[in-house]
């Protein structure tokens, strides 16, 4: 494997990480209606576990309201149940179309609580980006023994995964500071 491969492949790993973070940070509730929020739910329809995106379509019309409008009118019920048997805290109401649902005001407590969460999340992502510049490096080493690279530039090399390594925990860092900033905005 040559040096530009391996850089790539940690590249690629890299934003895997740096994405799958941002998808868990989506599903953390904020003050503010996200259709993310319930984009892991799994609806029983009609025997099967459904995603419900492919149930119903979900819009945040206002600040905090999430309305949800099922392609099949029968799926109503079972999206109902799945939102009320999710620990989201989530209240629906059904009317006769559609699924409104408005979020409560978070107190400041349970800000903190979700603030100390995406910080865990952050950390989790910085962690797996170590893992991923670790991997590249050991793979790196294990050309220059075969021959395959010489250790001038397996030297430079390293020194292209470690910045790669600071960009992409710069990054991760950029969105915790965002979304901390979104729980805590009242």
């Amino acid at each position: 494997m040559s040096v530009r491969d391996i850089i790539a492949a940690i590249d690629s790993q890299m934003q895997k990480t740096l994405e799958k973070m941002r998808a868990d940070f989506s599903t953390l509730r904020t003050g503010r209606a996200n259709a993310g929020l319930l984009e892991n739910l799994r609806v029983d329809y009609y025997g099967t576990l459904t995603p419900i995106n492919q149930l119903a379509n979900i819009a945040a019309p206002e600040g905090r309201t999430l309305e949800i409008k099922a392609w099949d009118k029968g799926a109503l019920q079972a999206i109902e149940k799945a939102i009320q048997k999710s620990n989201l805290g989530l209240n629906p109401t059904v009317d006769k179309k559609s699924i409104r649902i408005v979020l409560p005001e978070l107190s400041q407590e349970r800000r903190v609580e979700f603030t100390k969460v995406v910080k865990k999340m952050a950390e989790d992502g910085r962690v797996a980006i170590r893992h991923v510049r670790r991997d590249a490096i050991e793979a790196l080493k294990k050309s220059t023994k075969s021959g395959g690279v010489t250790e001038d530039q397996t030297e430079a090399a390293e020194k292209e995964v470690q910045k790669l390594t600071d960009q992409y925990i710069a990054k991760i860092e950029v969105h915790l500071t965002h979304k901390e900033k979104e729980i805590m905005t009242v």
